[in-house]
């Protein structure tokens, strides 16, 4: 599908649909291509409609919520749910549905009306965001920063959130079997040879991911920091040495094998992909980026995000949605005015949040503003 002026149309939410959702009861709002601006006081609903969006990708949101954690405020336990979109892009309008229907505890999706699977969305849909808590990404623990990557890798490698659930999948079973005692040393080989099998994947993912990112982020992108990016990690650096992947898998394996006891003891797995960590240095300064100020960090996250974007729009032909939940914070003038060219630039849409919609003044008639009050959403001018 293209433009009237010949150019392939923006990939675009054009209609959120919401029932039951968090603070909405129900929610219709339409919406044209452009990027998205949401204001409102701390509380007023911003946050939950990026939320609803998130869940057009496959995963938990990024809330990482629960089935039971989304529906809507002061209902039952296990109420039922709804977030549909029309969506346009290079491929016409599809009709993308997913929630969680009474007495169903999985998630259910539906396309064009047919019933999905919710994995079936990274073949239509990619997005990625920002949140306020990732602000503290670079100074907390490796958790964080490994679904902040295996993100990243999803958005070129659709096929990665496959691998990455299988090797979790047989890894839990492994930790269950081994705390249980006697498990049938046939059944624990079957098991290590799956983690072999799908870490080793989940690891060469990472790795040329990475590769591509770090090349991306090295230039920097305006005002915003140039970077330096590193996946680190035992399986990884195997990779990274010169191992086949057979031969990892192999190493893999064995290392599982020898560690059975040792694990026991620690009630999980301790060595694999699951242990990685995303490295990040601020190359200007050759610091990490945990080392930084509260604003650069930020300023270093945005670029990344930026990048994968332009990543995916080169790579994999379809660039992602981006929810960039008080995006203006610790940005200064310059930086948000670049922010907004690139956002304006990118051929999918943005949303973002925020309590002074002056911040995205610079934004001009090239987005459009709404208003959130008491789970209200009312469309609202800027002054530039």
């Amino acid at each position: 599908m293209t433009s009237p002026d010949g150019r392939a149309a923006r990939l675009a939410v054009r209609r959120l649909s919401l029932s039951d959702f968090r603070c909405y009861g129900r929610l219709r709002l339409d919406v044209d291509s452009r990027p998205v601006v949401l204001t409102g006081s701390n509380g007023a609903g911003k946050t939950n409609l990026l939320e609803s969006l998130s869940f057009l990708a496959p995963g938990r949101g990024m809330r990482r919520a629960t089935l039971a954690d989304v529906a809507r405020h002061g209902l039952e336990a296990g109420a039922p749910w709804a977030v549909s979109v029309v969506l346009e892009g290079g491929d016409g309008r599809i009709e993308i549905g997913t929630g969680r229907e009474t007495g169903v505890e999985r998630r259910a999706v539906r396309i064009d009306g047919q019933p999905a699977r919710p994995g079936d969305l990274a073949g239509y849909v990619s997005a990625l965001w920002l949140v306020p808590a990732m602000d503290r990404l670079f100074g907390e623990g490796a958790g964080g920063r490994r679904r902040f990557l295996d993100r990243l890798v999803l958005g070129l490698s659709p096929g990665h959130a496959a691998q990455a659930t299988a090797y979790e999948h047989a890894m839990r079973e492994r930790t269950r079997l081994l705390r249980a005692g006697g498990a049938d040393a046939d059944w624990l080989a079957a098991l290590e040879d799956g983690m072999a099998r799908h870490g080793v994947a989940v690891a060469a993912a990472r790795l040329e991911a990475t590769a591509r990112l770090d090349a991306a982020c090295r230039a920097g992108l305006g005002p915003f920091p140039a970077a330096r990016l590193a996946v680190v990690g035992e399986v990884e650096g195997w990779l990274a040495g010169g191992s086949a992947p057979a031969e990892a898998e192999d190493r893999l394996r064995m290392a599982l094998t020898r560690a059975r006891a040792r694990d026991e003891a620690a009630g999980g797995a301790t060595i694999g992909p699951h242990r990685s960590d995303l490295a990040v240095r601020h190359a200007a300064k050759d610091l990490a980026v945990g080392q930084c100020s509260t604003g650069e960090q930020k300023a270093v996250l945005v670029a990344i995000v930026l990048a994968q974007a332009r990543l995916q729009t080169v790579l994999a032909g379809r660039a992602p949605l981006l929810l960039l939940d008080e995006v203006v914070a610790h940005l200064d003038e310059v930086r948000r005015a670049a922010l907004f060219d690139e956002l304006c630039a990118l051929p999918a849409q943005s949303w973002m949040t925020g309590t002074d919609e002056l911040l995205f003044a610079g934004f001009g008639d090239r987005a459009q503003f709404f208003r959130v009050a008491d789970a209200t959403v009312t469309p609202s001018e800027v002054e530039t």
